[in-house]
Protein backbone atom coordinates (compact mmCIF):
# COMPACT_ATOMS: atom_id res chain seq x y z
CA UNK A 1 0.00 0.00 0.00
CA UNK A 2 1.48 3.36 -0.96
CA UNK A 3 0.61 6.93 -0.13
CA UNK A 4 -0.57 9.20 -2.90
CA UNK A 5 -2.17 12.58 -3.44
CA UNK A 6 -4.85 13.72 -5.92
CA UNK A 7 -2.21 15.53 -8.00
CA UNK A 8 -0.29 12.29 -8.40
CA UNK A 9 -3.24 10.28 -9.63
CA UNK A 10 -3.33 9.44 -13.30
CA UNK A 11 -6.82 9.88 -14.68
CA UNK A 12 -7.83 6.67 -16.37
CA UNK A 13 -11.50 7.40 -16.87
CA UNK A 14 -14.42 6.28 -14.76
CA UNK A 15 -14.05 2.67 -13.53
CA UNK A 16 -16.55 0.25 -15.01
CA UNK A 17 -18.14 -0.48 -11.63
CA UNK A 18 -18.86 3.21 -11.13
CA UNK A 19 -20.42 4.16 -14.46
CA UNK A 20 -23.96 2.94 -13.94
CA UNK A 21 -24.28 3.96 -10.24
CA UNK A 22 -22.96 7.44 -11.01
CA UNK A 23 -25.41 7.81 -13.89
CA UNK A 24 -28.26 6.73 -11.60
CA UNK A 25 -27.14 9.17 -8.90
CA UNK A 26 -27.02 12.05 -11.38
CA UNK A 27 -30.48 11.18 -12.69
CA UNK A 28 -31.93 11.01 -9.16
CA UNK A 29 -30.33 14.33 -8.18
CA UNK A 30 -31.73 15.98 -11.30
CA UNK A 31 -35.16 14.45 -10.64
CA UNK A 32 -35.10 15.65 -7.03
CA UNK A 33 -34.16 19.20 -8.03
CA UNK A 34 -36.86 19.25 -10.73
CA UNK A 35 -39.60 17.90 -8.47
CA UNK A 36 -38.67 20.28 -5.64
CA UNK A 37 -37.67 23.11 -7.92
CA UNK A 38 -39.62 25.82 -6.14
CA UNK A 39 -37.63 25.03 -2.96
CA UNK A 40 -34.31 24.96 -4.82
CA UNK A 41 -35.11 28.14 -6.74
CA UNK A 42 -36.25 29.73 -3.49
CA UNK A 43 -32.77 29.19 -2.06
CA UNK A 44 -31.10 30.69 -5.12
CA UNK A 45 -33.47 33.67 -5.03
CA UNK A 46 -32.52 34.39 -1.43
CA UNK A 47 -28.82 34.12 -2.30
CA UNK A 48 -29.34 36.64 -5.08
CA UNK A 49 -31.38 39.28 -3.28
CA UNK A 50 -29.89 39.09 0.21
CA UNK A 51 -26.35 40.25 0.86
CA UNK A 52 -26.35 38.07 3.98
CA UNK A 53 -26.33 34.87 1.90
CA UNK A 54 -24.53 35.84 -1.32
CA UNK A 55 -21.60 33.66 -0.25
CA UNK A 56 -23.82 30.57 -0.72
CA UNK A 57 -23.23 30.79 -4.49
CA UNK A 58 -19.72 29.48 -3.73
CA UNK A 59 -20.91 26.42 -1.82
CA UNK A 60 -21.81 24.08 -4.76
CA UNK A 61 -18.48 24.60 -6.60
CA UNK A 62 -16.59 24.21 -3.32
CA UNK A 63 -18.42 20.94 -2.63
CA UNK A 64 -17.54 19.65 -6.10
CA UNK A 65 -13.89 20.62 -5.58
CA UNK A 66 -13.79 18.98 -2.14
CA UNK A 67 -15.30 15.79 -3.59
CA UNK A 68 -12.78 15.82 -6.45
CA UNK A 69 -9.92 16.00 -3.93
CA UNK A 70 -11.17 12.72 -2.41
CA UNK A 71 -11.44 10.83 -5.71
CA UNK A 72 -8.34 8.74 -4.96
CA UNK A 73 -10.02 7.45 -1.80
CA UNK A 74 -13.29 6.40 -3.42
CA UNK A 75 -12.12 5.08 -6.80
CA UNK A 76 -11.04 1.66 -5.40
CA UNK A 77 -14.39 1.23 -3.61
CA UNK A 78 -17.31 -0.68 -5.08
CA UNK A 79 -20.64 1.19 -5.04
CA UNK A 80 -23.29 -0.76 -3.12
CA UNK A 81 -26.83 0.70 -2.83
CA UNK A 82 -28.51 0.82 0.59
CA UNK A 83 -32.22 0.21 -0.04
CA UNK A 84 -33.48 0.89 3.51
CA UNK A 85 -32.33 4.52 3.21
CA UNK A 86 -35.51 5.06 1.21
CA UNK A 87 -37.29 5.20 4.60
CA UNK A 88 -35.41 8.24 5.99
CA UNK A 89 -35.75 9.89 2.59
CA UNK A 90 -39.52 9.42 2.86
CA UNK A 91 -39.39 10.82 6.41
CA UNK A 92 -37.49 13.86 5.16
CA UNK A 93 -40.05 14.21 2.40
CA UNK A 94 -42.79 14.25 5.03
CA UNK A 95 -40.91 16.98 6.90
CA UNK A 96 -40.59 18.91 3.65
CA UNK A 97 -44.31 18.50 2.92
CA UNK A 98 -45.37 19.73 6.37
CA UNK A 99 -42.96 22.67 6.22
CA UNK A 100 -44.20 23.47 2.72
CA UNK A 101 -47.79 23.69 4.01
CA UNK A 102 -46.52 25.93 6.83
CA UNK A 103 -44.47 27.97 4.30
CA UNK A 104 -41.31 27.65 6.40
CA UNK A 105 -38.45 28.28 3.99
CA UNK A 106 -35.60 27.06 6.16
CA UNK A 107 -37.27 23.73 7.02
CA UNK A 108 -38.13 22.89 3.40
CA UNK A 109 -34.62 23.81 2.27
CA UNK A 110 -32.92 21.79 5.01
CA UNK A 111 -35.11 18.80 4.12
CA UNK A 112 -34.23 19.14 0.43
CA UNK A 113 -30.49 19.33 1.08
CA UNK A 114 -30.71 16.38 3.50
CA UNK A 115 -32.46 14.32 0.80
CA UNK A 116 -29.70 15.25 -1.66
CA UNK A 117 -27.07 14.13 0.86
CA UNK A 118 -28.85 10.83 1.59
CA UNK A 119 -28.98 9.99 -2.11
CA UNK A 120 -25.20 9.41 -2.03
CA UNK A 121 -25.18 6.54 0.50
CA UNK A 122 -28.51 5.25 -0.84
CA UNK A 123 -27.05 4.80 -4.34
CA UNK A 124 -23.29 4.47 -3.77
CA UNK A 125 -23.14 2.97 -0.27
CA UNK A 126 -21.87 3.86 3.18
CA UNK A 127 -18.19 3.40 2.38
CA UNK A 128 -18.35 6.11 -0.29
CA UNK A 129 -20.45 8.38 1.93
CA UNK A 130 -17.91 8.13 4.77
CA UNK A 131 -15.12 9.26 2.48
CA UNK A 132 -17.29 12.17 1.28
CA UNK A 133 -18.63 13.09 4.72
CA UNK A 134 -17.22 16.63 4.85
CA UNK A 135 -18.17 17.68 1.29
CA UNK A 136 -21.68 16.35 1.88
CA UNK A 137 -21.96 18.12 5.23
CA UNK A 138 -20.60 21.35 3.74
CA UNK A 139 -23.53 21.29 1.32
CA UNK A 140 -25.80 22.43 4.20
CA UNK A 141 -24.22 25.89 3.96
CA UNK A 142 -26.44 26.28 0.89
CA UNK A 143 -29.42 26.75 3.21
CA UNK A 144 -29.93 30.49 3.85
CA UNK A 145 -30.69 30.30 7.55
CA UNK A 146 -29.64 32.54 10.42
CA UNK A 147 -31.87 35.59 10.21
CA UNK A 148 -33.78 34.35 13.25
CA UNK A 149 -30.71 35.51 15.21
CA UNK A 150 -31.29 39.12 14.15
CA UNK A 151 -33.23 40.35 17.23
CA UNK A 152 -30.75 38.85 19.69
CA UNK A 153 -27.67 40.05 17.77
CA UNK A 154 -29.12 43.56 17.42
CA UNK A 155 -29.85 43.64 21.15
CA UNK A 156 -26.29 42.53 22.00
CA UNK A 157 -24.82 45.13 19.64
CA UNK A 158 -26.90 47.90 21.19
CA UNK A 159 -26.00 46.87 24.75
CA UNK A 160 -22.27 46.65 24.01
CA UNK A 161 -22.25 50.01 22.21
CA UNK A 162 -24.06 51.77 25.04
CA UNK A 163 -21.77 50.25 27.68
CA UNK A 164 -18.66 51.17 25.68
CA UNK A 165 -19.89 54.74 25.14
CA UNK A 166 -20.57 55.21 28.85
CA UNK A 167 -17.14 53.82 29.69
CA UNK A 168 -15.76 56.43 27.26
CA UNK A 169 -17.40 59.19 29.30
CA UNK A 170 -20.27 59.92 26.88
CA UNK A 171 -23.75 60.17 28.44
CA UNK A 172 -26.28 57.89 26.75
CA UNK A 173 -30.07 57.66 26.92
CA UNK A 174 -31.26 54.26 25.66
CA UNK A 175 -34.66 52.85 24.78
CA UNK A 176 -34.52 49.43 23.17
CA UNK A 177 -32.37 49.62 20.04
CA UNK A 178 -32.46 53.43 20.04
CA UNK A 179 -29.97 55.54 21.98
CA UNK A 180 -29.22 59.23 22.11
CA UNK A 181 -25.89 60.91 22.81
CA UNK A 182 -25.22 64.68 22.94
CA UNK A 183 -24.29 64.80 19.24
CA UNK A 184 -27.31 62.94 17.88
CA UNK A 185 -29.52 59.88 17.79
CA UNK A 186 -28.42 56.41 16.73
CA UNK A 187 -30.23 53.15 16.23
CA UNK A 188 -29.13 49.56 15.68
CA UNK A 189 -30.68 48.27 12.44
CA UNK A 190 -30.41 44.90 10.72
CA UNK A 191 -27.19 45.84 8.92
CA UNK A 192 -25.60 46.52 12.33
CA UNK A 193 -26.51 43.12 13.78
CA UNK A 194 -23.43 41.39 12.37
CA UNK A 195 -25.46 38.39 11.21
CA UNK A 196 -23.92 38.43 7.73
CA UNK A 197 -20.43 38.53 9.24
CA UNK A 198 -21.32 35.64 11.54
CA UNK A 199 -22.75 33.41 8.79
CA UNK A 200 -20.01 34.12 6.26
CA UNK A 201 -17.28 33.69 8.85
CA UNK A 202 -18.81 30.40 10.02
CA UNK A 203 -18.71 29.00 6.49
CA UNK A 204 -15.20 30.23 5.71
CA UNK A 205 -13.92 29.17 9.15
CA UNK A 206 -15.32 25.66 8.76
CA UNK A 207 -13.66 25.25 5.36
CA UNK A 208 -10.35 26.65 6.65
CA UNK A 209 -10.43 24.34 9.68
CA UNK A 210 -11.00 21.28 7.47
CA UNK A 211 -8.19 22.18 5.08
CA UNK A 212 -5.67 23.35 7.70
CA UNK A 213 -6.08 20.81 10.52
CA UNK A 214 -6.61 17.08 10.80
CA UNK A 215 -7.15 17.11 14.56
CA UNK A 216 -10.86 17.19 15.46
CA UNK A 217 -10.12 19.27 18.56
CA UNK A 218 -8.28 21.92 16.57
CA UNK A 219 -10.98 22.01 13.92
CA UNK A 220 -13.74 22.54 16.47
CA UNK A 221 -11.70 25.13 18.35
CA UNK A 222 -11.06 27.15 15.18
CA UNK A 223 -14.73 26.98 14.14
CA UNK A 224 -15.72 28.31 17.57
CA UNK A 225 -13.13 31.07 17.16
CA UNK A 226 -14.46 31.87 13.68
CA UNK A 227 -17.94 32.32 15.17
CA UNK A 228 -16.89 34.37 18.19
CA UNK A 229 -14.48 36.74 16.44
CA UNK A 230 -16.99 38.38 14.03
CA UNK A 231 -19.41 38.98 16.91
CA UNK A 232 -16.82 40.80 18.99
CA UNK A 233 -15.49 42.60 15.90
CA UNK A 234 -18.98 43.79 14.95
CA UNK A 235 -19.55 45.21 18.43
CA UNK A 236 -16.26 47.06 18.18
CA UNK A 237 -17.21 48.28 14.70
CA UNK A 238 -20.55 49.66 15.93
CA UNK A 239 -18.85 51.46 18.80
CA UNK A 240 -16.16 52.93 16.52
CA UNK A 241 -18.75 54.15 14.02
CA UNK A 242 -20.66 56.01 16.74
CA UNK A 243 -17.42 57.45 18.17
CA UNK A 244 -16.21 58.58 14.73
CA UNK A 245 -19.56 60.19 14.06
CA UNK A 246 -19.58 61.86 17.47
CA UNK A 247 -16.03 63.21 17.25
CA UNK A 248 -16.45 64.41 13.63
CA UNK A 249 -19.74 66.18 14.23
CA UNK A 250 -21.61 63.47 12.29
CA UNK A 251 -19.72 64.17 9.06
CA UNK A 252 -18.05 60.75 9.02
CA UNK A 253 -19.28 57.20 9.66
CA UNK A 254 -22.74 57.92 8.27
CA UNK A 255 -24.35 56.87 4.99
CA UNK A 256 -21.99 55.14 2.58
CA UNK A 257 -19.04 55.65 4.96
CA UNK A 258 -20.90 53.43 7.41
CA UNK A 259 -21.01 50.55 4.91
CA UNK A 260 -17.43 51.05 3.70
CA UNK A 261 -16.08 50.96 7.22
CA UNK A 262 -18.12 47.82 7.84
CA UNK A 263 -16.84 45.79 4.86
CA UNK A 264 -13.27 47.01 5.18
CA UNK A 265 -13.39 46.15 8.86
CA UNK A 266 -14.74 42.69 8.09
CA UNK A 267 -11.96 42.07 5.55
CA UNK A 268 -9.35 42.99 8.15
CA UNK A 269 -11.00 40.67 10.69
CA UNK A 270 -10.97 37.75 8.22
CA UNK A 271 -7.29 38.35 7.45
CA UNK A 272 -6.49 38.40 11.17
CA UNK A 273 -8.45 35.18 11.66
CA UNK A 274 -6.47 33.38 8.95
CA UNK A 275 -3.16 34.68 10.27
CA UNK A 276 -3.97 33.45 13.77
CA UNK A 277 -5.21 30.10 12.47
CA UNK A 278 -2.08 29.61 10.37
CA UNK A 279 0.09 29.52 13.51
CA UNK A 280 -1.40 26.15 14.47
CA UNK A 281 -1.88 24.74 10.96
CA UNK A 282 -0.96 21.07 10.53
CA UNK A 283 0.69 19.61 7.43
CA UNK A 284 -1.52 17.66 5.05
CA UNK A 285 -1.66 13.96 5.64
CA UNK A 286 -1.00 11.86 2.53
CA UNK A 287 -4.04 10.13 1.09
CA UNK A 288 -3.81 6.37 1.37
CA UNK A 289 -6.36 4.78 -0.94
CA UNK A 290 -7.83 1.50 0.27
CA UNK A 291 -6.58 -1.65 -1.39
CA UNK A 292 -9.10 -2.83 -4.00
CA UNK A 293 -10.81 -6.01 -2.88
CA UNK A 294 -11.77 -8.59 -5.42
CA UNK A 295 -15.56 -8.70 -5.48
CA UNK A 296 -18.33 -9.69 -7.84
CA UNK A 297 -19.26 -7.07 -10.37
CA UNK A 298 -21.51 -4.56 -8.67
CA UNK A 299 -25.06 -4.46 -9.88
CA UNK A 300 -27.07 -1.31 -10.19
CA UNK A 301 -29.33 -2.53 -7.36
CA UNK A 302 -32.52 -1.77 -9.28
CA UNK A 303 -34.94 -2.66 -6.46
CA UNK A 304 -33.04 -0.30 -4.16
CA UNK A 305 -32.95 2.42 -6.83
CA UNK A 306 -36.68 2.01 -7.43
CA UNK A 307 -37.37 2.35 -3.70
CA UNK A 308 -35.28 5.53 -3.51
CA UNK A 309 -36.96 6.97 -6.60
CA UNK A 310 -40.39 6.24 -5.09
CA UNK A 311 -39.31 7.92 -1.85
CA UNK A 312 -38.37 11.05 -3.81
CA UNK A 313 -41.68 11.20 -5.69
CA UNK A 314 -44.07 10.24 -2.86
CA UNK A 315 -44.08 13.59 -0.93
CA UNK A 316 -44.87 15.52 -4.11
CA UNK A 317 -47.76 13.20 -4.95
CA UNK A 318 -49.12 13.51 -1.41
CA UNK A 319 -48.88 17.29 -1.64
CA UNK A 320 -50.87 17.38 -4.87
CA UNK A 321 -53.62 15.27 -3.31
CA UNK A 322 -53.82 17.35 -0.11
CA UNK A 323 -54.03 20.65 -2.03
CA UNK A 324 -57.21 19.80 -3.91
CA UNK A 325 -59.52 22.06 -1.87
CA UNK A 326 -59.36 25.84 -2.35
CA UNK A 327 -61.37 28.63 -0.79
CA UNK A 328 -62.90 31.42 -2.85
CA UNK A 329 -61.09 34.77 -3.11
CA UNK A 330 -61.84 37.44 -0.51
CA UNK A 331 -63.73 40.62 -1.34
CA UNK A 332 -63.52 42.63 1.87
CA UNK A 333 -63.85 42.44 5.65
CA UNK A 334 -67.07 43.53 7.37
CA UNK A 335 -66.68 46.46 9.77
CA UNK A 336 -66.78 45.65 13.48
CA UNK A 337 -69.76 47.28 15.15
CA UNK A 338 -68.94 49.45 18.16
CA UNK A 339 -70.02 47.83 21.41
CA UNK A 340 -71.99 49.49 24.18
CA UNK A 341 -70.04 52.43 25.58
CA UNK A 342 -67.96 52.85 22.41
CA UNK A 343 -68.36 55.02 19.33
CA UNK A 344 -66.94 54.81 15.80
CA UNK A 345 -64.60 57.56 14.71
CA UNK A 346 -63.31 58.33 11.20
CA UNK A 347 -59.79 57.14 10.37
CA UNK A 348 -57.52 59.88 8.97
CA UNK A 349 -55.54 59.13 5.83
CA UNK A 350 -52.21 59.46 7.66
CA UNK A 351 -53.14 57.11 10.51
CA UNK A 352 -50.47 54.73 11.75
CA UNK A 353 -50.32 51.23 10.24
CA UNK A 354 -48.24 48.24 11.34
CA UNK A 355 -45.49 46.82 9.15
CA UNK A 356 -47.45 43.72 8.09
CA UNK A 357 -47.73 43.00 4.37
CA UNK A 358 -49.33 40.41 2.11
CA UNK A 359 -52.89 40.34 3.46
CA UNK A 360 -55.71 39.58 1.02
CA UNK A 361 -57.92 42.21 2.65
CA UNK A 362 -57.52 44.61 5.56
CA UNK A 363 -59.71 46.73 7.81
CA UNK A 364 -58.77 49.81 9.85
CA UNK A 365 -61.16 51.39 12.36
CA UNK A 366 -61.01 53.91 15.19
CA UNK A 367 -63.10 53.76 18.36
CA UNK A 368 -63.69 56.12 21.29
CA UNK A 369 -65.26 55.36 24.61
CA UNK A 370 -68.73 56.96 24.61
CA UNK A 371 -68.46 58.00 28.25
CA UNK A 372 -65.18 59.75 27.56
CA UNK A 373 -66.67 61.45 24.51
CA UNK A 374 -69.64 62.73 26.51
CA UNK A 375 -67.38 64.00 29.26
CA UNK A 376 -65.29 65.90 26.74
CA UNK A 377 -68.42 67.40 25.16
CA UNK A 378 -69.65 68.68 28.53
CA UNK A 379 -66.44 70.55 29.28
CA UNK A 380 -66.50 74.31 29.80
CA UNK A 381 -67.46 76.14 26.57
CA UNK A 382 -65.15 79.04 27.38
CA UNK A 383 -62.81 79.68 24.41
CA UNK A 384 -59.78 79.84 26.71
CA UNK A 385 -60.44 76.36 28.11
CA UNK A 386 -60.01 73.30 25.91
CA UNK A 387 -60.82 69.74 26.90
CA UNK A 388 -57.97 67.26 26.69
CA UNK A 389 -58.59 64.98 23.66
CA UNK A 390 -59.52 61.49 24.77
CA UNK A 391 -57.24 58.73 23.40
CA UNK A 392 -58.67 56.66 20.57
CA UNK A 393 -58.35 52.92 20.16
CA UNK A 394 -57.31 51.81 16.69
CA UNK A 395 -58.20 48.38 15.30
CA UNK A 396 -56.30 46.69 12.48
CA UNK A 397 -57.61 43.48 10.96
CA UNK A 398 -55.59 41.81 8.21
CA UNK A 399 -56.91 38.60 6.67
CA UNK A 400 -54.73 36.03 4.89
CA UNK A 401 -55.85 33.16 2.64
CA UNK A 402 -53.96 30.82 0.26
CA UNK A 403 -50.69 31.84 1.86
CA UNK A 404 -47.33 31.08 0.28
CA UNK A 405 -43.67 31.84 0.90
CA UNK A 406 -43.94 35.43 -0.27
CA UNK A 407 -47.29 36.25 1.32
CA UNK A 408 -48.00 34.90 4.80
CA UNK A 409 -49.10 36.20 8.18
CA UNK A 410 -46.32 34.79 10.36
CA UNK A 411 -43.09 35.90 8.74
CA UNK A 412 -39.75 37.36 9.79
CA UNK A 413 -40.54 40.37 7.60
CA UNK A 414 -43.91 41.04 9.26
CA UNK A 415 -43.66 43.02 12.49
CA UNK A 416 -45.50 45.69 14.44
CA UNK A 417 -42.59 48.00 13.60
CA UNK A 418 -39.88 46.97 11.16
CA UNK A 419 -36.28 47.43 12.33
CA UNK A 420 -35.78 49.58 9.21
CA UNK A 421 -38.73 51.88 9.99
CA UNK A 422 -37.54 55.51 9.87
CA UNK A 423 -40.49 56.97 11.79
CA UNK A 424 -41.18 54.58 14.66
CA UNK A 425 -39.05 52.46 16.97
CA UNK A 426 -39.81 49.66 19.43
CA UNK A 427 -38.92 50.46 23.05
CA UNK A 428 -40.32 47.41 24.82
CA UNK A 429 -42.19 44.13 24.41
CA UNK A 430 -44.27 41.90 26.65
CA UNK A 431 -47.41 39.81 27.03
CA UNK A 432 -50.85 40.73 28.40
CA UNK A 433 -54.15 38.91 28.96
CA UNK A 434 -57.76 39.93 28.50
CA UNK A 435 -61.05 38.15 29.20
CA UNK A 436 -63.74 38.24 26.49
CA UNK A 437 -67.34 38.63 27.59
CA UNK A 438 -68.01 35.09 26.41
CA UNK A 439 -65.51 33.72 28.92
CA UNK A 440 -62.02 32.31 28.82
CA UNK A 441 -58.74 34.17 28.67
CA UNK A 442 -56.82 35.31 25.60
CA UNK A 443 -53.13 36.28 25.55
CA UNK A 444 -51.84 39.16 23.44
CA UNK A 445 -48.35 40.33 22.53
CA UNK A 446 -47.64 43.90 23.63
CA UNK A 447 -45.29 46.35 21.94
CA UNK A 448 -44.31 49.80 23.17
CA UNK A 449 -43.56 52.17 20.31
CA UNK A 450 -42.25 55.71 20.13
CA UNK A 451 -41.76 58.11 17.27
CA UNK A 452 -38.18 58.61 16.14
CA UNK A 453 -37.20 61.98 17.58
CA UNK A 454 -34.20 63.59 19.25
CA UNK A 455 -36.49 64.61 22.09
CA UNK A 456 -37.21 61.15 23.52
CA UNK A 457 -39.20 62.61 26.43
CA UNK A 458 -41.89 64.36 24.39
CA UNK A 459 -41.92 62.05 21.34
CA UNK A 460 -45.36 60.49 20.61
CA UNK A 461 -45.73 57.00 22.03
CA UNK A 462 -48.16 54.15 21.45
CA UNK A 463 -49.03 50.86 23.10
CA UNK A 464 -49.86 48.07 20.66
CA UNK A 465 -51.45 44.69 21.38
CA UNK A 466 -51.77 42.00 18.73
CA UNK A 467 -52.99 38.40 18.42
CA UNK A 468 -52.69 35.84 15.64
CA UNK A 469 -56.05 34.33 14.69
CA UNK A 470 -55.26 30.99 13.05
CA UNK A 471 -58.36 29.31 11.65
CA UNK A 472 -60.41 30.17 14.72
CA UNK A 473 -57.67 29.83 17.35
CA UNK A 474 -56.02 32.88 18.99
CA UNK A 475 -52.24 32.50 19.39
CA UNK A 476 -49.18 34.54 20.24
CA UNK A 477 -46.42 32.02 19.42
CA UNK A 478 -44.98 32.22 15.90
CA UNK A 479 -44.04 28.55 15.67
CA UNK A 480 -47.34 27.34 17.13
CA UNK A 481 -49.22 29.52 14.66
CA UNK A 482 -47.28 27.98 11.79
CA UNK A 483 -47.70 24.41 13.01
CA UNK A 484 -51.43 24.79 13.68
CA UNK A 485 -51.97 26.47 10.32
CA UNK A 486 -50.14 23.67 8.50
CA UNK A 487 -52.13 20.97 10.32
CA UNK A 488 -55.41 22.67 9.44
CA UNK A 489 -54.37 23.02 5.81
CA UNK A 490 -53.29 19.39 5.51
CA UNK A 491 -56.69 18.33 6.88
CA UNK A 492 -58.42 20.26 4.12
CA UNK A 493 -59.67 23.01 6.44
CA UNK A 494 -57.86 25.83 4.67
CA UNK A 495 -55.16 28.19 5.86
CA UNK A 496 -57.28 31.21 6.79
CA UNK A 497 -55.50 33.42 9.30
CA UNK A 498 -55.77 36.99 10.52
CA UNK A 499 -53.91 39.63 12.44
CA UNK A 500 -55.96 41.28 15.20
CA UNK A 501 -54.11 44.39 16.33
CA UNK A 502 -55.22 47.28 18.55
CA UNK A 503 -53.29 50.37 19.54
CA UNK A 504 -53.70 53.54 21.53
CA UNK A 505 -51.70 56.46 22.87
CA UNK A 506 -49.28 55.40 25.59
CA UNK A 507 -50.36 56.76 28.97
CA UNK A 508 -51.23 55.46 32.43
CA UNK A 509 -54.55 54.05 31.20
CA UNK A 510 -53.39 52.58 27.90
CA UNK A 511 -53.29 48.92 29.02
CA UNK A 512 -56.68 49.19 30.73
CA UNK A 513 -58.17 50.86 27.63
CA UNK A 514 -56.94 48.19 25.20
CA UNK A 515 -57.92 45.39 27.56
CA UNK A 516 -61.42 46.80 27.94
CA UNK A 517 -61.85 47.19 24.19
CA UNK A 518 -60.71 43.65 23.38
CA UNK A 519 -62.71 42.15 26.24
CA UNK A 520 -65.90 43.71 24.87
CA UNK A 521 -65.22 43.28 21.13
CA UNK A 522 -63.26 40.03 20.86
CA UNK A 523 -66.33 37.82 20.48
CA UNK A 524 -67.65 40.06 17.68
CA UNK A 525 -64.25 40.10 15.93
CA UNK A 526 -63.93 36.33 16.22
CA UNK A 527 -67.47 35.81 14.91
CA UNK A 528 -66.86 38.01 11.86
CA UNK A 529 -63.58 36.27 11.05
CA UNK A 530 -65.24 32.86 11.37
CA UNK A 531 -68.03 34.01 9.09
CA UNK A 532 -65.52 35.05 6.44
CA UNK A 533 -63.69 31.73 6.79
CA UNK A 534 -66.85 29.61 6.58
CA UNK A 535 -68.10 31.54 3.55
CA UNK A 536 -64.80 30.81 1.80
CA UNK A 537 -65.00 27.10 2.60
CA UNK A 538 -68.59 26.86 1.39
CA UNK A 539 -67.78 28.71 -1.82
CA UNK A 540 -64.76 26.50 -2.42
CA UNK A 541 -66.80 23.32 -1.90
CA UNK A 542 -69.48 24.52 -4.34
CA UNK A 543 -66.82 25.40 -6.93
CA UNK A 544 -65.27 21.93 -6.54
CA UNK A 545 -68.64 20.33 -7.29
Amino acid sequence: MSATTPSAIQDRGIPQAWRRPLAVLVLLVVALLVLYRHTALGMVTIWWRSGTFTHAFLVPPIVIWLAWRRRAMVAPLTPRPVPWLALPIVALGAVWLFADFAAINAATQFALVAMLVLLVPAVLGWAVAREMAFPLGFLFFCVPVGEFLLPQLMDWTAKFTVIALRMSGIPVYQEGLQFIIPSGQWSVVEACSGVRYLIASGMVGTLYAYLSYHSTRRRLAFIAFALALPLAANWARAYLIVMIGHLSGNTLAVGVDHLIYGWVFFGVVMLAMFMIGARWAQPDLPLVPPTPVAAPRASAGWPAIAAVALAVVLPQAAGLWLRQNHAVPLADLPAIAAGAGWQDRPVPSDAWTPDFEGANVALHQHFLRAAASAQAASASPAPSVSATPQPLVGLHLQYFRDQDYERKLVSSSNAVVSPEDKHWAVTGRGVADFTPTGGGSVAALTTQVRASSLDAITAPRMLVWHVYWINGQPMTSDWRARVWGALQRMQGKGDDAALVLVYTTQDDGASQRLGAFLSQHWDAIDAELRRVRDAGRQGGAEAAR
